[in-house]
């Protein structure tokens, strides 16, 4: 029985939105890397990156393929694959190792999304580090080859890119390309590219003639020769990526290899230039705080890689450590897979007052930004963290709520379409909108902010929309008419038992952050409101054995997901009868991969399915709940990165991939209430 995860598609490269390079395959030499917007019916998105190792002057491939279709090559002899003998994805790293003629080969990824250290984690720089040893008791030469192409820069092949190289210190070789025309933050959208800024590939403890920029073409060359000629760069630019594709080059000499290890790094970086648009004000990634150039920040990467190496394998086994005492070693595993998704679908800047802002995309199923309804599922993940980032999703929805801009009482599902934050182009139409969904999320997540930190003044800041949004839950918060929810894929419902359950959680969470603003009589009322509207809600919504979708259905049923904040708030606004017996109902329509969102389809939501299965109070009841989703990882066809909608009968994926909301499987580690106070 496999006990090792095969992930549906691995993370490599994962610094943000656009800087967001995968695996798909169970081997890394079965085919070319790719942008996670590649996708199983499209033309495939390359984002090229190739790996040979010269053992004793035989060259093995152990990443990427070697020929491009267009480039029309003459029959040649292929250089033998490296064994690939495991796959490990970490929470910041992913480990590949390879065995071929006496060498074990250590491929280690790591982008170091560091939750408290933003300083890192908004570094646009990630490390590929080769480890090499031998396992035959034998002396070995071994040299390392490596190119990345210049498709990570475009967002067709079409386009036109030049490149150059660039001056960052005596020992650190530095390549760049972007293309010729830059539109900075000229194109916005779901499953786009940036075609803007220039990708870096940096070589440390490198010289000139261990570097190149040429064509792949170049690829063959040293394949079939093992030797990495000294050459001129390609000086044929501008040109289309699509034609005889440019990409920078290094080869790595590791020496004679015995038993003991020999490492060697490389960085790859993108400087965007810009990186939002702010009500229209274009700002920089907010790494520019603590560098005045990519240059300096690669240096700065370079100089610092022991030591944040050393914090990523602390920051991995601790998580693991806690992911695996709460959930098993199955959960650890999804955890781990989920962590520098959720991270890496954001971007982080800064306002001109200094204030965080943490821009989330909506990959995958409309390309918005800041959308609300995405960044509550995301929000554990960052409030055990680090709950200044959420402060930082929510600050541009309150900027965007008070503005003449907005015309609705409740608030607002997003800012724009990502990259640029200056308005809703979702719909303002009421029908588009998601009205007792997003003021329930967003005084959830204040009032969770709130907690973690152990002090109301983010509320106080916002009181007058946070009282304007509790009213409007109060007035239609119990029976929701007929609108959309978070779940909008599965169109309006009325009546939606879940949906109220969001209502009066959100209704509770202001009664806690009055009290915390010391307006106890205030706390009292509200608190009392939520209580009765929850009582209510058990006679409307009981159906035996279950509670329904909607209230007007009987034999119909859903994940009360909304639930779980009775517990991680202390609200206990509902009977405890009301979680039992759900999750005990969610056991009976369980299928091979997981229980379904609802009766009315056989997909789910893994988010929703995590948060359902943390109402559960005993860790077996909630390992039995989220197993299925280990399974649905390792065996679906579907190779995408991380989906948060799939069916649970076949394991096919349904839409949504490399998106945010997998923050939210982090959630059973808040059952533990050491989240809350951290800072008071």
């Amino acid at each position: 029985m496999n006990t090792q995860l095969r992930p549906p598609a691995v993370p490599l490269v994962t610094i943000d939105p656009y800087f967001s390079v995968w695996s798909t395959r169970n081997l890394l030499h079965e085919e070319n890397t790719k942008h996670w917007t590649a996708r199983r019916h499209d033309q495939e998105e390359r984002h090229g990156m190739v790996g040979m190792a010269v053992i004793d002057g035989t060259v093995y491939r152990f990443m990427g393929k070697l020929s491009y279709d267009e480039d029309n090559y003459d029959f040649f002899s292929e250089p033998a694959v490296m064994k690939q003998v495991s796959l490990v994805v970490k929470p910041t790293s992913t480990q590949y190792t390879f065995e071929a003629a006496g060498i074990t080969l250590t491929l280690d990824f790591t982008s170091p999304l560091l939750l408290d250290r933003l300083d890192i984690l908004s570094r646009p720089v990630s490390y590929v580090t080769f480890e090499a040893a031998a396992n035959d008791g034998k002396t070995h030469d071994v040299q390392i080859y490596f190119d990345a192409t210049g498709e990570w820069c475009v967002h067709t092949a079409v386009q036109e890119i030049e490149w150059s190289r660039v001056e960052v210190r005596d020992d650190i070789q530095s390549m760049r390309m972007g293309t010729v025309k830059q539109n900075v933050l000229g194109r916005k959208g779901d499953r786009t590219r940036i075609d803007w800024g220039y990708f870096y590939l940096a070589v440390p403890e490198c010289d000139r003639n261990d570097t190149v920029i040429a064509p792949v073409s170049y690829r063959k060359q040293f394949a079939q020769t093992g030797r990495f000629e000294r050459m001129e760069d390609d000086e044929d630019m501008p040109r289309p990526v699509e034609e005889r594709t440019p990409m920078m080059a290094c080869c790595l000499s590791l020496g004679q290899i015995g038993g003991t290890a020999v490492s060697r790094f490389v960085a790859l970086a993108y400087d965007d230039v810009f990186s939002i648009e702010y009500f229209h004000k274009m700002l920089p990634g907010y790494w520019h705080k603590f560098h005045v150039s990519i240059e300096e920040a690669i240096r700065a990467a370079v100089d610092e890689y022991p030591q944040i190496m050393e914090l990523c394998r602390k920051f991995n086994e601790q998580l693991i450590k806690d992911a695996t005492a709460v959930g098993g070693s199955k959960y650890a595993d999804v955890l781990s897979l989920a962590y520098r998704q959720a991270i890496a679908a954001h971007k982080l800047v800064e306002d001109e007052e200094g204030n965080i802002l943490f821009f989330s995309k909506e990959c995958d199923s409309n390309g918005c930004i800041g959308t609300v309804d995405v960044s509550y599922p995301s929000v554990p993940l960052f409030l055990l963290y680090n709950p200044e980032l959420v402060k930082g999703m929510l600050r541009p929805i309150f900027k965007y709520a008070v503005s003449e801009d907005w015309p609705y009482e409740f608030a607002p599902h997003d800012v724009g379409r990502y990259p640029i934050a200056n308005g809703q182009i979702y719909g303002k139409s009421i029908e588009r909108q998601m009205p007792v969904e997003e003021c329930g999320n967003m005084l959830i997540m204040t009032a969770a902010i709130c907690l973690a930190e152990g002090d109301g003044d983010f509320a106080r800041q916002n009181w007058a929309l946070l009282t304007q949004w509790a009213d409007y839950l109060v007035e239609f918060g119990l029976d929701p008419g007929n609108q959309l929810c978070t779940d909008d894929f599965a169109g309006h419902l009325a009546h939606n038992t879940n949906l109220s359950i969001k209502a009066i959680e959100g209704i509770g969470g202001y009664s806690l952050l009055c009290n915390m603003l010391g307006q106890a009589d205030t706390a009292v009322r509200y608190l009392q409101t939520a209580k009765t509207m929850a009582a209510e809600w058990v006679k409307m919504a009981d159906d035996g054995d279950h509670y329904r979708l909607t209230f007007d259905s009987p034999g119909s049923w859903s994940l009360k997901y909304n639930l779980v904040w009775d517990t991680l708030f202390d609200l206990n606004l509902f009977p405890k009868e009301v979680a039992s017996k759900e999750t005990r109902y969610y056991q009976k329509k369980q299928n091979r991969y997981g229980t379904p969102l609802d009766s009315r389809k056989t997909y789910t939501k893994v988010d929703w399915l995590v948060w359902a299965a943390s109402l559960a109070e005993e860790k077996d009841e909630f390992v039995r709940l989220i197993e299925p989703v280990w399974h649905f990882l390792n065996e679906s066809r579907s190779r995408v990165p991380l989906t948060d909608w799939y069916y649970t009968i076949d394991g096919t994926y349904q839409a949504f991939v490399n998106r945010t909301v997998v923050g939210g499987l982090f959630i059973r580690l808040m059952k533990d209430s050491s989240w809350k106070n951290r800072n008071g």
